[in-house]
């Protein structure tokens, strides 16, 4: 089975292939053009390297979420364009599942991946590594610094900090123990969402949707106005 991965849920953009179980290719950009200019240049890349095509491809998998508005929607929106033509099945994965994933060797320990939803807040959930494989501790989630911390201190230096957010709580959770995940491992991959994707069914490349855990600013300012106004 072959599967790609797409990630362009936040300031990274990146594509990898799984094929029987085996990573084939991994492709990471971290710049300052946006997902639009680099996502699809970056898998027919990608592609053309491995010698494969869209039909070739079984399913492909996506982070759908949380994340910012924008990348999760270029990345939903990228995944339907390329099954839609040969109604290729696809996944919509958990973005933080997939940076978690990043983290799999950390054996024994707890996995915080939190991406920075400013306002004082951040995306995350909780894992844990039981024999090699992914634990989830609590759901996907918009949750203050304060109520994070609180959650996790009795963890200690226990608790691995991944994600885009990971500096932001670590400069507040280092003093009691709170570690950082590895540079290389810290981020979320297209790579990770389709090596979770194995095993999984996909679905009809309409049925595809994001995940955003809270309302966008826009529409939340919008809300503001109008309660005012009332």
């Amino acid at each position: 089975m072959t599967i790609l991965g797409i990630d362009s849920s936040a300031g990274p953009a990146s594509a990898g292939v799984v094929r029987e179980g085996r990573l084939q290719g991994d492709f990471f950009l971290n710049t300052k053009q946006t997902h639009s200019q680099t996502l699809l240049p970056m898998i027919q890349s990608l592609l053309d390297n491995l010698g494969l095509s869209c039909g070739e491809l079984d399913q492909i998998a996506v982070t759908q979420g949380p994340g910012s508005f924008t990348g999760v929607r270029i990345g939903i929106a990228c995944a339907k364009g390329l099954a839609l033509p040969r109604n290729t099945p696809c996944l919509g994965v958990s973005t933080l599942e997939a940076i978690a994933y990043g983290c799999l060797g950390q054996e024994g320990q707890i996995l915080c991946p939190a991406m920075d939803a400013r306002r004082e807040q951040v995306y995350n959930a909780l894992f844990q590594v039981k024999e090699g494989a992914l634990c989830r501790l609590t759901q996907d989630r918009a949750i203050s610094l304060d109520e994070l911390e609180e959650a996790c201190q009795a963890y200690g230096d226990r608790l691995i900090l991944c994600g885009d957010g990971a500096e932001l709580c670590h400069r507040r959770f280092a003093r009691w123990g709170a570690r950082l995940a590895p540079e290389a491992q810290r981020f979320q991959r297209g790579a990770s969402a389709a090596l979770l994707a194995q095993g999984r069914p996909g679905e009809e490349p309409g049925e595809l949707r994001p995940v955003y855990l809270r309302l966008p600013q826009a529409e939340r300012e919008l809300r503001k106005r109008q309660g005012k106004e009332s």
